[in-house]
């Protein structure tokens, strides 16, 4: 507790050069994937997985940082993905823009917060109340719509440089003043109060930064699928399973969304793809087990399985 409330940041240089292989192994690992020849649906596991990882990697920062739970955080990834979609079919501007506008506009709500937004834009006839928004497909492949009709290699490393710098900005944020502070106020508020750290504001800051990561996932992915609808884009399952991956990877280290999504979207795909059909949501009790047994054996979540000295910087004396 000592060092949280000290609050003092890490160099990101004193990094463990296990870390820094791993990570660099793994960037080059990613980018050259592709190149083995993936078809369309292994393309689509990965973009779910990068996808979910930043998803889940912008809860942590809420309840792994500052000890907040959002039950409703795919609110956020709702605005990306009707802000980018409405700015380009009514105004023509880039989703590459726009989607920087979904960042803000999910930022000032995460301050706001505190409506429905499901139940807003069922009603709100300027973005389609309850059918939503149907994205106008272009002719051919553009990367100024962000349209891509021939395969989904562009998407996937769109999506797999968002998942990086999500990471990234992550990664800098536990090491940083602000992270220690954030983690101070979630062990202990009174102590963190005691020290002159203004607990709700660093509480409403962690609120703000998980928006903004979270929006930018509902941009691209209304961009991957081209449809966008209050159902679709402001389910609860968004929010549980964001939830549900965090848990399962860990909660508080980075690397916890990261090896969540990587474990539980392959299973929930393969699920749904091999026993979905079934009619009695096996691909669900199966995936509510896995839970079970991991909340039950390890507490931590799967992150617990790596030796500390492998993901952190040894101390040095």
């Amino acid at each position: 507790m000592d060092k949280l409330i000290a609050a003092k940041s890490e160099p990101l240089w004193n990094t463990n050069n296990k870390v820094i292989s791993i990570i660099v192994g793994l960037v080059v690992l990613l980018f050259a994937l592709p190149l083995v020849g993936l078809n369309s649906f292994y393309l689509h596991l990965f973009i779910m997985i990068f996808m979910h990882a930043v998803m889940a990697q912008s809860w942590n920062v809420i309840a792994g940082f500052s000890g907040q739970i959002s039950l409703g955080h795919g609110a956020f990834f709702g605005i990306g993905a009707y802000a980018t979609s409405f700015f380009y079919m009514e105004y023509g501007i880039t989703p590459w823009v726009s989607i920087f506008f979904g960042m803000f506009i999910s930022g000032v709500f995460a301050v706001l917060i505190g409506i429905s937004f499901q139940v807003v834009f069922q009603r709100w006839d300027l973005v389609g109340a309850a059918s939503g928004l149907w994205v106008t497909m272009t002719p051919q492949d553009s990367w100024i719509a962000l349209q891509f009709h021939k395969s989904k290699l562009p998407y996937y490393y769109i999506f797999l440089v968002f998942f990086l710098i999500s990471f990234f900005v992550v990664w800098v944020l536990s090491r940083s003043k602000l992270g220690y502070r954030l983690r101070a106020v979630r062990d202990d508020p009174q102590a963190a109060l005691s020290l002159c750290i203004n607990v709700s504001n660093y509480k409403i800051i962690a609120y703000v930064i998980s928006a903004m990561i979270m929006a930018p996932m509902g941009s691209l992915f209304a961009q991957y699928i081209l449809i966008v609808d209050p159902d679709r884009v402001f389910n609860i399952e968004i929010s549980i399973i964001v939830l549900l991956i965090t848990v399962l990877g860990g909660i508080g280290n980075v690397w916890g969304p990261i090896i969540g999504a990587s474990i539980l979207i392959p299973i929930s795909e393969y699920s749904r793809i091999y026993l979905g059909g079934t009619g009695g949501a096996v691909d669900l009790i199966l995936y509510g087990l896995i839970l079970m047994i991991i909340c039950v054996f390890r507490p931590n979540g799967l992150i617990s399985f790596i030796p500390k000295n492998i993901l952190e910087r040894k101390k040095q004396r």
